[in-house]
Protein backbone atom coordinates (compact mmCIF):
# COMPACT_ATOMS: atom_id res chain seq x y z
CA UNK A 1 0.00 0.00 0.00
CA UNK A 2 1.20 3.50 -0.83
CA UNK A 3 2.40 5.79 1.97
CA UNK A 4 0.19 8.84 2.56
CA UNK A 5 1.71 11.86 4.29
CA UNK A 6 -0.50 14.81 3.46
CA UNK A 7 -4.26 14.88 4.23
CA UNK A 8 -6.40 14.76 1.13
CA UNK A 9 -8.29 12.59 -1.34
CA UNK A 10 -6.34 10.02 -3.32
CA UNK A 11 -7.46 8.01 -6.33
CA UNK A 12 -5.77 4.75 -7.20
CA UNK A 13 -6.31 2.14 -9.89
CA UNK A 14 -6.42 -1.57 -9.24
CA UNK A 15 -7.15 -4.58 -11.39
CA UNK A 16 -10.39 -6.31 -10.39
CA UNK A 17 -11.41 -7.60 -13.77
CA UNK A 18 -11.31 -11.30 -14.58
CA UNK A 19 -8.42 -12.59 -16.59
CA UNK A 20 -9.23 -13.96 -20.02
CA UNK A 21 -8.52 -17.56 -20.97
CA UNK A 22 -7.22 -18.21 -24.45
CA UNK A 23 -7.82 -21.69 -25.72
CA UNK A 24 -4.70 -23.79 -26.29
CA UNK A 25 -3.87 -25.20 -29.69
CA UNK A 26 -5.18 -28.64 -30.53
CA UNK A 27 -3.93 -29.20 -34.08
CA UNK A 28 -0.21 -29.85 -33.45
CA UNK A 29 0.84 -33.47 -33.95
CA UNK A 30 3.87 -35.45 -32.86
CA UNK A 31 5.45 -38.38 -34.74
CA UNK A 32 8.09 -40.94 -33.77
CA UNK A 33 9.97 -43.03 -36.31
CA UNK A 34 13.07 -43.83 -38.34
CA UNK A 35 14.45 -41.26 -40.78
CA UNK A 36 17.50 -40.77 -42.99
CA UNK A 37 19.00 -38.10 -40.75
CA UNK A 38 18.22 -35.75 -37.88
CA UNK A 39 18.95 -35.71 -34.15
CA UNK A 40 18.06 -38.97 -32.39
CA UNK A 41 17.87 -37.53 -28.87
CA UNK A 42 16.74 -34.35 -27.22
CA UNK A 43 13.67 -32.26 -27.84
CA UNK A 44 11.48 -33.12 -30.86
CA UNK A 45 11.95 -30.74 -33.79
CA UNK A 46 9.20 -28.56 -35.26
CA UNK A 47 8.31 -29.19 -38.91
CA UNK A 48 5.89 -26.91 -40.77
CA UNK A 49 5.74 -28.54 -44.21
CA UNK A 50 6.81 -31.72 -45.93
CA UNK A 51 9.60 -29.78 -47.66
CA UNK A 52 10.76 -28.71 -44.21
CA UNK A 53 10.67 -32.35 -43.11
CA UNK A 54 12.81 -33.53 -46.04
CA UNK A 55 15.34 -30.79 -45.35
CA UNK A 56 15.69 -31.80 -41.70
CA UNK A 57 15.08 -35.55 -41.88
CA UNK A 58 15.61 -36.65 -45.48
CA UNK A 59 13.37 -38.46 -47.95
CA UNK A 60 11.27 -41.59 -47.66
CA UNK A 61 13.14 -44.70 -46.58
CA UNK A 62 13.79 -47.76 -48.67
CA UNK A 63 11.36 -50.64 -48.22
CA UNK A 64 14.20 -53.08 -48.91
CA UNK A 65 16.36 -51.63 -46.12
CA UNK A 66 13.78 -50.68 -43.52
CA UNK A 67 10.71 -52.81 -44.24
CA UNK A 68 7.88 -52.24 -41.77
CA UNK A 69 9.77 -49.45 -39.99
CA UNK A 70 9.97 -47.07 -42.95
CA UNK A 71 6.67 -45.19 -42.76
CA UNK A 72 7.52 -41.95 -40.96
CA UNK A 73 8.20 -39.79 -44.05
CA UNK A 74 5.09 -40.88 -45.97
CA UNK A 75 2.93 -40.45 -42.87
CA UNK A 76 4.20 -36.93 -42.25
CA UNK A 77 3.49 -36.10 -45.89
CA UNK A 78 -0.06 -37.39 -45.46
CA UNK A 79 -0.45 -35.27 -42.33
CA UNK A 80 0.21 -32.12 -44.33
CA UNK A 81 -1.80 -33.35 -47.33
CA UNK A 82 -4.87 -33.85 -45.14
CA UNK A 83 -4.79 -30.45 -43.50
CA UNK A 84 -2.09 -30.48 -40.85
CA UNK A 85 0.16 -27.43 -40.51
CA UNK A 86 2.51 -28.13 -37.56
CA UNK A 87 4.10 -31.25 -36.18
CA UNK A 88 7.08 -32.28 -34.09
CA UNK A 89 9.40 -35.14 -35.03
CA UNK A 90 11.38 -37.46 -32.77
CA UNK A 91 13.75 -39.56 -34.86
CA UNK A 92 14.83 -42.97 -33.61
CA UNK A 93 17.73 -45.10 -34.88
CA UNK A 94 18.93 -48.71 -34.66
CA UNK A 95 21.44 -49.42 -31.91
CA UNK A 96 24.27 -49.96 -34.38
CA UNK A 97 23.78 -46.77 -36.43
CA UNK A 98 26.98 -44.70 -36.74
CA UNK A 99 28.00 -41.17 -37.55
CA UNK A 100 30.23 -40.47 -40.53
CA UNK A 101 33.58 -38.95 -39.56
CA UNK A 102 37.08 -38.14 -40.76
CA UNK A 103 40.33 -37.26 -39.01
CA UNK A 104 42.73 -35.25 -41.10
CA UNK A 105 45.85 -34.15 -39.26
CA UNK A 106 44.84 -31.85 -36.42
CA UNK A 107 41.17 -31.75 -37.48
CA UNK A 108 38.40 -34.25 -36.69
CA UNK A 109 35.02 -33.72 -38.34
CA UNK A 110 31.93 -35.75 -37.43
CA UNK A 111 28.47 -35.72 -38.98
CA UNK A 112 25.83 -34.09 -36.80
CA UNK A 113 23.92 -37.35 -36.49
CA UNK A 114 23.91 -40.98 -37.51
CA UNK A 115 23.30 -42.37 -40.98
CA UNK A 116 24.86 -42.93 -44.39
CA UNK A 117 23.77 -39.43 -45.33
CA UNK A 118 26.92 -38.19 -43.60
CA UNK A 119 29.12 -40.01 -46.10
CA UNK A 120 28.11 -37.35 -48.64
CA UNK A 121 29.36 -34.43 -46.57
CA UNK A 122 32.28 -32.64 -48.19
CA UNK A 123 34.48 -30.22 -46.24
CA UNK A 124 36.62 -27.70 -48.12
CA UNK A 125 39.46 -25.69 -46.57
CA UNK A 126 41.45 -22.78 -47.95
CA UNK A 127 44.19 -20.59 -46.49
CA UNK A 128 43.42 -16.87 -46.44
CA UNK A 129 45.60 -13.88 -45.47
CA UNK A 130 43.25 -10.92 -45.52
CA UNK A 131 44.47 -9.01 -42.45
CA UNK A 132 47.75 -7.06 -42.67
CA UNK A 133 49.96 -6.27 -39.65
CA UNK A 134 52.51 -3.44 -39.98
CA UNK A 135 55.41 -3.47 -37.55
CA UNK A 136 56.82 0.05 -37.22
CA UNK A 137 59.65 -0.52 -34.72
CA UNK A 138 61.74 -3.13 -33.01
CA UNK A 139 61.90 -2.75 -29.22
CA UNK A 140 64.85 -3.32 -26.89
CA UNK A 141 63.33 -6.62 -25.91
CA UNK A 142 64.18 -9.62 -28.05
CA UNK A 143 61.60 -10.76 -30.65
CA UNK A 144 59.30 -7.88 -29.62
CA UNK A 145 58.01 -5.26 -32.04
CA UNK A 146 55.72 -2.26 -32.00
CA UNK A 147 52.76 -2.57 -34.33
CA UNK A 148 50.79 0.22 -35.94
CA UNK A 149 47.61 -1.55 -34.75
CA UNK A 150 46.86 -4.74 -32.81
CA UNK A 151 43.13 -4.70 -33.43
CA UNK A 152 41.76 -8.17 -34.04
CA UNK A 153 44.91 -9.93 -32.84
CA UNK A 154 45.33 -12.18 -29.82
CA UNK A 155 47.92 -14.45 -28.24
CA UNK A 156 48.45 -17.67 -30.17
CA UNK A 157 47.59 -16.24 -33.59
CA UNK A 158 49.70 -17.46 -36.53
CA UNK A 159 51.29 -14.91 -38.87
CA UNK A 160 53.31 -15.25 -42.06
CA UNK A 161 55.73 -13.17 -44.16
CA UNK A 162 57.40 -14.42 -47.33
CA UNK A 163 56.51 -18.02 -46.43
CA UNK A 164 57.97 -17.71 -42.93
CA UNK A 165 55.43 -18.58 -40.16
CA UNK A 166 55.51 -17.36 -36.57
CA UNK A 167 53.19 -17.26 -33.56
CA UNK A 168 52.23 -14.32 -31.36
CA UNK A 169 53.16 -15.19 -27.77
CA UNK A 170 51.96 -11.99 -26.08
CA UNK A 171 50.44 -8.58 -26.77
CA UNK A 172 50.89 -5.58 -24.49
CA UNK A 173 49.56 -2.22 -25.60
CA UNK A 174 50.87 -2.10 -29.20
CA UNK A 175 53.89 -4.30 -28.50
CA UNK A 176 53.83 -7.81 -29.95
CA UNK A 177 56.16 -10.59 -28.85
CA UNK A 178 56.66 -13.63 -31.07
CA UNK A 179 57.75 -17.15 -30.12
CA UNK A 180 60.90 -17.00 -32.29
CA UNK A 181 63.01 -14.45 -34.20
CA UNK A 182 62.15 -13.64 -37.80
CA UNK A 183 64.63 -14.57 -40.53
CA UNK A 184 63.27 -11.78 -42.74
CA UNK A 185 63.18 -8.04 -42.21
CA UNK A 186 59.74 -7.24 -40.80
CA UNK A 187 59.89 -3.56 -39.79
CA UNK A 188 58.51 -1.05 -42.29
CA UNK A 189 57.66 2.51 -41.20
CA UNK A 190 56.41 3.70 -44.58
CA UNK A 191 52.96 5.16 -45.02
CA UNK A 192 52.33 2.50 -47.63
CA UNK A 193 54.51 -0.37 -46.36
CA UNK A 194 55.90 -3.05 -48.60
CA UNK A 195 56.84 -5.36 -45.73
CA UNK A 196 53.86 -6.57 -43.67
CA UNK A 197 52.85 -9.63 -41.74
CA UNK A 198 49.67 -11.46 -42.63
CA UNK A 199 47.32 -13.09 -40.14
CA UNK A 200 46.84 -16.71 -41.22
CA UNK A 201 43.16 -17.69 -41.24
CA UNK A 202 41.08 -20.44 -42.79
CA UNK A 203 37.87 -20.40 -44.81
CA UNK A 204 35.73 -23.50 -44.44
CA UNK A 205 32.73 -24.68 -46.45
CA UNK A 206 30.58 -27.71 -45.69
CA UNK A 207 28.38 -29.17 -48.42
CA UNK A 208 25.69 -31.84 -48.26
CA UNK A 209 23.77 -32.24 -51.52
CA UNK A 210 22.29 -28.78 -52.17
CA UNK A 211 22.86 -27.59 -48.61
CA UNK A 212 25.95 -25.40 -48.21
CA UNK A 213 27.43 -23.78 -45.08
CA UNK A 214 30.27 -21.24 -45.32
CA UNK A 215 32.57 -19.94 -42.57
CA UNK A 216 35.17 -17.25 -43.20
CA UNK A 217 38.23 -16.12 -41.31
CA UNK A 218 38.42 -19.02 -38.85
CA UNK A 219 41.35 -19.52 -36.51
CA UNK A 220 42.87 -22.64 -35.01
CA UNK A 221 43.91 -20.57 -31.99
CA UNK A 222 41.67 -21.59 -29.10
CA UNK A 223 42.05 -18.09 -27.57
CA UNK A 224 40.69 -16.40 -30.67
CA UNK A 225 37.06 -15.25 -30.85
CA UNK A 226 37.08 -16.77 -34.34
CA UNK A 227 38.22 -20.18 -33.07
CA UNK A 228 37.00 -22.87 -35.46
CA UNK A 229 35.48 -24.95 -32.65
CA UNK A 230 33.30 -22.02 -31.56
CA UNK A 231 32.26 -20.66 -34.95
CA UNK A 232 31.41 -24.04 -36.42
CA UNK A 233 29.33 -25.10 -33.44
CA UNK A 234 26.53 -23.37 -35.37
CA UNK A 235 26.71 -25.99 -38.10
CA UNK A 236 23.67 -28.17 -38.74
CA UNK A 237 25.79 -30.71 -40.61
CA UNK A 238 28.95 -31.44 -38.62
CA UNK A 239 30.81 -31.05 -35.36
CA UNK A 240 34.48 -30.08 -35.31
CA UNK A 241 37.35 -30.90 -32.98
CA UNK A 242 40.75 -29.31 -33.53
CA UNK A 243 43.95 -30.49 -31.81
CA UNK A 244 46.48 -27.88 -30.64
CA UNK A 245 48.93 -26.70 -33.27
CA UNK A 246 52.26 -28.47 -32.88
CA UNK A 247 54.31 -25.89 -34.74
CA UNK A 248 54.26 -22.41 -36.26
CA UNK A 249 52.87 -23.44 -39.64
CA UNK A 250 49.86 -23.21 -41.88
CA UNK A 251 46.95 -25.09 -40.24
CA UNK A 252 45.57 -26.17 -43.61
CA UNK A 253 48.91 -27.83 -44.40
CA UNK A 254 48.74 -29.67 -41.07
CA UNK A 255 45.35 -31.02 -42.20
CA UNK A 256 45.71 -31.67 -45.91
CA UNK A 257 49.48 -32.14 -46.21
CA UNK A 258 52.63 -30.10 -46.58
CA UNK A 259 52.48 -27.51 -49.31
CA UNK A 260 48.69 -27.86 -49.73
CA UNK A 261 47.05 -24.51 -49.04
CA UNK A 262 43.55 -25.52 -50.08
CA UNK A 263 41.62 -28.69 -50.69
CA UNK A 264 38.73 -30.85 -49.53
CA UNK A 265 37.84 -34.21 -48.06
CA UNK A 266 34.66 -36.23 -47.42
CA UNK A 267 33.40 -38.00 -44.34
CA UNK A 268 33.06 -41.77 -44.23
CA UNK A 269 31.89 -44.60 -42.01
CA UNK A 270 28.31 -43.42 -41.52
CA UNK A 271 25.79 -46.22 -41.13
CA UNK A 272 21.99 -46.41 -40.91
CA UNK A 273 22.28 -49.45 -38.74
CA UNK A 274 20.49 -52.74 -39.27
CA UNK A 275 16.80 -53.47 -38.94
CA UNK A 276 17.67 -56.42 -36.73
CA UNK A 277 18.76 -53.92 -34.09
CA UNK A 278 15.35 -52.23 -34.04
CA UNK A 279 13.05 -53.26 -31.21
CA UNK A 280 10.11 -51.96 -29.22
CA UNK A 281 12.58 -50.15 -26.98
CA UNK A 282 13.85 -48.20 -30.00
CA UNK A 283 10.48 -46.45 -30.34
CA UNK A 284 9.65 -46.26 -26.64
CA UNK A 285 13.02 -44.63 -26.01
CA UNK A 286 14.71 -43.72 -22.77
CA UNK A 287 14.25 -40.95 -20.24
CA UNK A 288 17.80 -39.73 -19.84
CA UNK A 289 16.73 -36.36 -18.45
CA UNK A 290 16.32 -33.01 -20.21
CA UNK A 291 17.98 -32.94 -23.62
CA UNK A 292 18.77 -36.67 -23.55
CA UNK A 293 15.34 -38.26 -23.94
CA UNK A 294 14.60 -40.43 -26.96
CA UNK A 295 11.62 -41.98 -28.76
CA UNK A 296 8.20 -41.48 -27.23
CA UNK A 297 9.90 -40.29 -24.04
CA UNK A 298 11.31 -37.31 -25.96
CA UNK A 299 7.81 -35.81 -25.94
CA UNK A 300 7.76 -35.58 -22.15
CA UNK A 301 9.33 -32.13 -22.39
CA UNK A 302 7.10 -30.99 -25.26
CA UNK A 303 3.87 -29.36 -24.10
CA UNK A 304 2.64 -28.25 -27.53
CA UNK A 305 1.58 -31.51 -29.17
CA UNK A 306 -2.03 -32.54 -28.75
CA UNK A 307 -1.90 -35.83 -30.66
CA UNK A 308 0.85 -38.41 -30.99
CA UNK A 309 1.51 -41.31 -33.35
CA UNK A 310 4.22 -43.87 -34.13
CA UNK A 311 3.31 -44.54 -37.78
CA UNK A 312 3.11 -48.17 -38.79
CA UNK A 313 4.51 -49.53 -35.54
CA UNK A 314 1.98 -52.02 -34.22
CA UNK A 315 4.23 -53.81 -31.71
CA UNK A 316 2.05 -54.28 -28.60
CA UNK A 317 4.69 -52.92 -26.22
CA UNK A 318 4.94 -49.70 -28.28
CA UNK A 319 1.16 -49.29 -28.48
CA UNK A 320 0.79 -49.77 -24.72
CA UNK A 321 3.66 -47.36 -24.02
CA UNK A 322 2.26 -44.70 -26.37
CA UNK A 323 -1.16 -44.95 -24.74
CA UNK A 324 0.29 -44.83 -21.23
CA UNK A 325 2.35 -41.77 -22.18
CA UNK A 326 -0.74 -39.88 -23.36
CA UNK A 327 -2.82 -40.97 -20.38
CA UNK A 328 -0.15 -40.05 -17.86
CA UNK A 329 0.44 -36.56 -19.24
CA UNK A 330 -3.27 -36.05 -19.86
CA UNK A 331 -2.74 -33.36 -22.51
CA UNK A 332 -2.52 -35.39 -25.73
CA UNK A 333 -4.28 -38.13 -27.64
CA UNK A 334 -2.78 -41.26 -29.22
CA UNK A 335 -3.62 -42.21 -32.81
CA UNK A 336 -2.86 -45.90 -33.28
CA UNK A 337 -2.42 -47.96 -36.43
CA UNK A 338 -3.53 -51.56 -36.59
CA UNK A 339 -1.42 -54.24 -38.36
CA UNK A 340 -1.44 -53.91 -42.15
CA UNK A 341 -2.36 -57.50 -43.00
CA UNK A 342 -4.90 -57.94 -40.23
CA UNK A 343 -8.41 -57.99 -41.69
CA UNK A 344 -10.64 -60.45 -39.84
CA UNK A 345 -13.10 -58.95 -37.39
CA UNK A 346 -12.12 -61.34 -34.58
CA UNK A 347 -8.40 -60.59 -34.82
CA UNK A 348 -9.04 -56.83 -35.09
CA UNK A 349 -11.18 -56.93 -31.97
CA UNK A 350 -8.54 -58.97 -30.18
CA UNK A 351 -5.87 -56.40 -31.12
CA UNK A 352 -8.13 -53.51 -30.08
CA UNK A 353 -8.72 -55.14 -26.67
CA UNK A 354 -5.00 -54.91 -25.98
CA UNK A 355 -5.60 -51.49 -24.40
CA UNK A 356 -8.42 -49.82 -22.51
CA UNK A 357 -7.95 -46.07 -22.63
CA UNK A 358 -10.03 -43.06 -23.59
CA UNK A 359 -6.82 -41.26 -24.52
CA UNK A 360 -6.33 -43.34 -27.68
CA UNK A 361 -8.15 -44.40 -30.82
CA UNK A 362 -7.39 -47.14 -33.36
CA UNK A 363 -7.84 -46.84 -37.13
CA UNK A 364 -7.93 -49.37 -39.96
CA UNK A 365 -7.27 -50.28 -42.80
CA UNK A 366 -4.05 -48.95 -44.31
CA UNK A 367 -4.43 -46.38 -47.10
CA UNK A 368 -3.04 -46.29 -50.61
CA UNK A 369 -0.89 -43.29 -51.63
CA UNK A 370 2.03 -42.50 -53.89
CA UNK A 371 5.05 -43.99 -52.15
CA UNK A 372 8.09 -41.80 -52.74
CA UNK A 373 10.50 -44.55 -51.80
CA UNK A 374 9.50 -46.74 -54.76
CA UNK A 375 7.92 -44.08 -57.01
CA UNK A 376 4.64 -45.96 -57.29
CA UNK A 377 1.44 -46.50 -55.37
CA UNK A 378 1.79 -48.30 -52.07
CA UNK A 379 0.03 -48.82 -48.76
CA UNK A 380 0.95 -46.85 -45.66
CA UNK A 381 -0.49 -46.68 -42.13
CA UNK A 382 -3.43 -44.28 -41.72
CA UNK A 383 -2.25 -42.48 -38.56
CA UNK A 384 -0.55 -39.62 -40.42
CA UNK A 385 -3.59 -38.90 -42.57
CA UNK A 386 -5.92 -39.25 -39.56
CA UNK A 387 -3.81 -36.75 -37.60
CA UNK A 388 -4.12 -34.36 -40.55
CA UNK A 389 -7.91 -34.79 -40.50
CA UNK A 390 -7.92 -34.09 -36.74
CA UNK A 391 -6.00 -30.87 -37.37
CA UNK A 392 -8.20 -29.86 -40.31
CA UNK A 393 -11.40 -30.46 -38.36
CA UNK A 394 -10.11 -28.55 -35.34
CA UNK A 395 -9.33 -25.51 -37.47
CA UNK A 396 -12.45 -25.58 -39.65
CA UNK A 397 -15.04 -26.65 -37.08
CA UNK A 398 -13.49 -26.96 -33.63
CA UNK A 399 -12.21 -29.69 -31.37
CA UNK A 400 -15.79 -30.49 -30.32
CA UNK A 401 -16.56 -31.81 -33.82
CA UNK A 402 -15.93 -35.52 -34.19
CA UNK A 403 -13.09 -36.11 -36.70
CA UNK A 404 -15.27 -38.47 -38.72
CA UNK A 405 -17.31 -38.33 -41.91
CA UNK A 406 -14.26 -36.44 -43.14
CA UNK A 407 -12.52 -37.15 -46.42
CA UNK A 408 -9.09 -38.79 -46.41
CA UNK A 409 -6.85 -37.70 -49.29
CA UNK A 410 -5.73 -41.06 -50.63
CA UNK A 411 -6.32 -43.22 -53.68
CA UNK A 412 -7.51 -46.48 -52.13
CA UNK A 413 -7.69 -48.82 -49.16
CA UNK A 414 -5.95 -52.08 -48.33
CA UNK A 415 -9.32 -53.61 -47.36
CA UNK A 416 -12.81 -52.46 -48.24
CA UNK A 417 -15.06 -53.26 -45.28
CA UNK A 418 -18.80 -53.68 -45.50
CA UNK A 419 -21.48 -52.15 -43.29
CA UNK A 420 -22.05 -55.57 -41.75
CA UNK A 421 -18.41 -55.84 -40.73
CA UNK A 422 -18.51 -52.35 -39.32
CA UNK A 423 -21.58 -53.33 -37.30
CA UNK A 424 -19.27 -55.73 -35.50
CA UNK A 425 -16.17 -53.54 -35.26
CA UNK A 426 -17.59 -50.11 -34.44
CA UNK A 427 -19.06 -51.00 -31.02
CA UNK A 428 -15.67 -52.49 -30.11
CA UNK A 429 -13.86 -49.23 -30.78
CA UNK A 430 -12.28 -50.06 -34.17
CA UNK A 431 -12.59 -46.95 -36.34
CA UNK A 432 -12.80 -47.91 -39.99
CA UNK A 433 -11.83 -45.86 -43.01
CA UNK A 434 -14.29 -46.69 -45.77
CA UNK A 435 -14.84 -46.01 -49.44
CA UNK A 436 -18.44 -44.89 -49.68
CA UNK A 437 -20.25 -44.86 -53.03
CA UNK A 438 -20.29 -41.36 -54.47
CA UNK A 439 -18.62 -39.88 -51.36
CA UNK A 440 -14.99 -40.86 -51.60
CA UNK A 441 -12.84 -42.30 -48.84
CA UNK A 442 -13.83 -41.17 -45.36
CA UNK A 443 -13.09 -41.82 -41.71
CA UNK A 444 -16.26 -43.61 -40.61
CA UNK A 445 -15.78 -43.97 -36.89
CA UNK A 446 -15.09 -41.78 -33.86
CA UNK A 447 -14.71 -44.16 -30.94
CA UNK A 448 -11.95 -44.14 -28.35
CA UNK A 449 -10.21 -47.36 -27.33
CA UNK A 450 -11.78 -47.26 -23.87
CA UNK A 451 -14.73 -48.83 -22.09
CA UNK A 452 -15.68 -45.69 -20.15
CA UNK A 453 -18.97 -44.72 -21.77
CA UNK A 454 -18.61 -41.08 -20.66
CA UNK A 455 -15.64 -40.76 -23.00
CA UNK A 456 -16.81 -43.10 -25.73
CA UNK A 457 -16.15 -40.56 -28.48
CA UNK A 458 -12.85 -39.09 -29.62
CA UNK A 459 -14.16 -35.52 -29.71
CA UNK A 460 -15.45 -35.72 -26.12
CA UNK A 461 -12.06 -36.75 -24.75
CA UNK A 462 -10.24 -34.17 -26.87
CA UNK A 463 -12.69 -31.45 -25.81
CA UNK A 464 -11.97 -32.21 -22.16
CA UNK A 465 -8.22 -32.12 -22.86
CA UNK A 466 -8.71 -28.74 -24.55
CA UNK A 467 -10.73 -27.29 -21.66
CA UNK A 468 -8.39 -28.63 -18.97
CA UNK A 469 -5.22 -27.46 -20.68
CA UNK A 470 -6.66 -24.03 -21.53
CA UNK A 471 -7.68 -23.42 -17.92
CA UNK A 472 -4.33 -24.67 -16.66
CA UNK A 473 -2.38 -22.45 -19.07
CA UNK A 474 -4.15 -19.18 -18.26
CA UNK A 475 -4.81 -19.36 -14.52
CA UNK A 476 -1.25 -19.36 -13.20
CA UNK A 477 -1.92 -15.79 -11.99
CA UNK A 478 -4.01 -17.32 -9.19
CA UNK A 479 -1.00 -18.97 -7.51
CA UNK A 480 0.05 -17.21 -4.27
CA UNK A 481 -2.86 -14.76 -4.39
CA UNK A 482 -4.80 -14.33 -1.08
CA UNK A 483 -7.14 -17.31 -0.89
CA UNK A 484 -10.31 -15.40 -0.02
CA UNK A 485 -13.76 -14.60 -1.39
CA UNK A 486 -12.40 -11.90 -3.69
CA UNK A 487 -10.08 -14.39 -5.41
CA UNK A 488 -12.83 -17.01 -5.59
CA UNK A 489 -15.12 -14.55 -7.36
CA UNK A 490 -12.44 -13.60 -9.89
CA UNK A 491 -11.64 -17.24 -10.62
CA UNK A 492 -15.33 -18.08 -11.02
CA UNK A 493 -15.90 -15.20 -13.43
CA UNK A 494 -12.72 -16.00 -15.41
CA UNK A 495 -13.59 -19.65 -15.97
CA UNK A 496 -17.30 -18.98 -16.49
CA UNK A 497 -16.51 -16.43 -19.19
CA UNK A 498 -14.32 -18.96 -20.99
CA UNK A 499 -16.94 -21.72 -20.80
CA UNK A 500 -19.74 -19.40 -21.90
CA UNK A 501 -17.80 -18.60 -25.04
CA UNK A 502 -17.46 -22.32 -25.71
CA UNK A 503 -21.20 -22.77 -25.18
CA UNK A 504 -22.09 -19.88 -27.50
CA UNK A 505 -19.81 -21.38 -30.17
CA UNK A 506 -21.67 -24.68 -30.00
CA UNK A 507 -18.91 -26.60 -28.23
CA UNK A 508 -21.06 -27.40 -25.18
CA UNK A 509 -24.54 -28.91 -25.03
CA UNK A 510 -27.63 -27.32 -23.52
CA UNK A 511 -30.09 -24.60 -24.49
CA UNK A 512 -28.82 -22.27 -21.74
CA UNK A 513 -25.39 -21.66 -20.20
CA UNK A 514 -26.59 -23.29 -16.96
CA UNK A 515 -27.28 -26.49 -18.90
CA UNK A 516 -23.92 -26.32 -20.63
CA UNK A 517 -21.59 -25.86 -17.66
CA UNK A 518 -21.20 -24.97 -13.99
CA UNK A 519 -18.37 -23.47 -11.94
CA UNK A 520 -18.32 -23.91 -8.15
CA UNK A 521 -15.74 -22.37 -5.83
CA UNK A 522 -15.90 -21.31 -2.22
CA UNK A 523 -16.86 -22.82 1.16
CA UNK A 524 -18.77 -25.61 -0.60
CA UNK A 525 -15.68 -26.82 -2.42
CA UNK A 526 -12.98 -26.43 0.20
CA UNK A 527 -12.68 -26.80 3.94
CA UNK A 528 -10.78 -24.69 6.44
CA UNK A 529 -8.06 -27.33 6.33
CA UNK A 530 -7.80 -26.94 2.55
CA UNK A 531 -7.43 -23.18 2.88
CA UNK A 532 -4.87 -23.46 5.72
CA UNK A 533 -2.80 -25.80 3.55
CA UNK A 534 -2.83 -23.53 0.52
CA UNK A 535 -5.39 -25.41 -1.56
CA UNK A 536 -7.89 -23.60 -3.79
CA UNK A 537 -10.44 -26.08 -5.13
CA UNK A 538 -12.77 -25.26 -8.00
CA UNK A 539 -15.33 -27.74 -9.32
CA UNK A 540 -16.11 -27.41 -13.03
CA UNK A 541 -18.68 -29.35 -14.99
CA UNK A 542 -19.21 -29.25 -18.74
CA UNK A 543 -21.80 -30.91 -20.95
CA UNK A 544 -19.91 -32.11 -23.99
CA UNK A 545 -21.58 -32.25 -27.37
CA UNK A 546 -21.78 -35.82 -28.58
CA UNK A 547 -21.88 -36.73 -32.25
CA UNK A 548 -24.98 -37.96 -34.04
CA UNK A 549 -23.50 -41.37 -34.65
CA UNK A 550 -26.75 -43.13 -35.53
CA UNK A 551 -29.12 -41.05 -37.63
CA UNK A 552 -32.54 -42.67 -37.62
CA UNK A 553 -35.39 -41.52 -39.85
CA UNK A 554 -38.66 -43.26 -39.03
CA UNK A 555 -40.84 -43.33 -42.09
CA UNK A 556 -44.49 -44.29 -42.13
CA UNK A 557 -47.13 -44.39 -44.81
CA UNK A 558 -49.36 -41.36 -44.84
CA UNK A 559 -52.73 -41.24 -46.61
CA UNK A 560 -54.42 -38.19 -48.07
CA UNK A 561 -57.19 -38.46 -45.50
CA UNK A 562 -54.73 -37.97 -42.69
CA UNK A 563 -54.72 -41.53 -41.40
CA UNK A 564 -51.49 -43.42 -41.07
CA UNK A 565 -50.94 -47.02 -42.08
CA UNK A 566 -48.23 -48.96 -40.39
Amino acid sequence: MAEYLSPGVYVEEYDSSPRSIEGVGTSTAGFVGLAQKGAASGSPVLVTSFADFTKKYGNALSEYEYGEYRHLANSVEQFFTNGGTRCYIARVIPQDAKKAAATMGILTATAANEGVWGNRIQISLSTVTRKKIQLVAETQLPITYTAKSVEGLCEGDIVVIDGEYNVISSIYDKNITFVKPFEHEVVDKALFPERVLYLVETDVSVRYNDELEGYQGLSFNIKSPNYIGIKMSQSNLITIEAAPMDSASNPVEQILGEGVREGSFVLAGGSNGSVSKVSAGTFIGEDGGPGRRTGINAFIENQLVSMLAVPGITIPEVVVSLTAHCEKLGNRFAIIDMPENMSGTDELISYRNMIDSTYAAMYHPWIQVFDRAVNKAGFIPPSGAVAGVYARTDVNRGVHKAPANETVMCTGLKVNYTSGEQDILNPQGVNLIRQLPGQGIKIWGARTAGTNSAFKYVNVRRLFIYVEESIKADTSWVVFEPNDATLWSRVRVTISSFLENLWRNGMLAGSTPAEGYFVEIGPTTMSDDDIKNGRLICNIGIAAVRPAEFVIFRVTQHTAGGDSEQ
